[in-house]
């Protein structure tokens, strides 16, 4: 909020309305909306509900209209020394300019805590990346060494595989040479029972 705007917000804790139609304001230069106005200063003794202040007096609290009518404006300062006005003038002034430098402030405490809370997730941020790139950085080193287990196993399946298919080669060569040997067993045995005896 600026100096040009005409919009004021209401003070009341976490409302930040903007103001139209009717509003409270208090000689602590605080303004409310008129729903939380309504409720607040309702309750004897007042308290201001932004600064805690105590308003007792019979004007520390006037409810306004913030877009009065022409006449209004024509006949309210009506018959007023110039002095008068210009000092009612100031301190209407005044209080905008209190509103405005409050707006600022909050806006710029609003900022640094949205800034810290950016260097927080930030550093959050980084510590997660930082602790998955460890966790990917093990798990690197796992694949490459299940990798190498891997390897070793193959080897040793090819050797193993190599030396079954010697003993099938060596086993198939037994085999012939023992099924040769029956042949020429029974050839043998046959050729005996056919010879006459003498």
């Amino acid at each position: 909020m600026s100096l040009g705007d005409d919009t004021l917000l209401c003070n009341y804790p976490k409302c930040r309305a903007k103001l139209s139609g009717f509003a409270w304001v208090t000689s602590c230069s605080h303004v409310f909306c008129d729903q939380h106005g309504s409720g607040e200063f309702s309750r004897s003794p007042a308290i201001c509900p932004a600064c805690s202040t105590a308003l007792s007096g019979k004007l520390d609290i006037v409810r306004t209209e913030l877009s009065p009518c022409e006449e209004y404006k024509a006949m309210v300062l009506a018959g007023l020394r110039p002095d008068i006005v210009l000092d009612i003038s100031s301190r209407a002034l005044a209080f905008w300019s209190y509103q405005v430098h409050q707006e600022r402030m909050y806006q710029e405490y609003s900022l640094s805590r949205a800034d810290t809370q950016l260097k927080q997730m930030e550093k959050v941020l980084n510590q997660q990346n930082q602790s998955r790139e460890i966790e990917l950085t093990a798990m690197r080193g796992e694949i490459a060494s299940l990798k190498k287990v891997m390897e070793e196993y193959k080897r040793k399946y090819s050797e193993v595989s190599e030396r079954l298919m010697e003993r099938n080669r060596q086993y198939q060569k037994l085999q012939g040479l023992y099924d040769s040997l029956r042949l020429r067993n029974m050839v043998v045995g046959a050729g005996e029972r056919e010879t006459p005896l003498l």
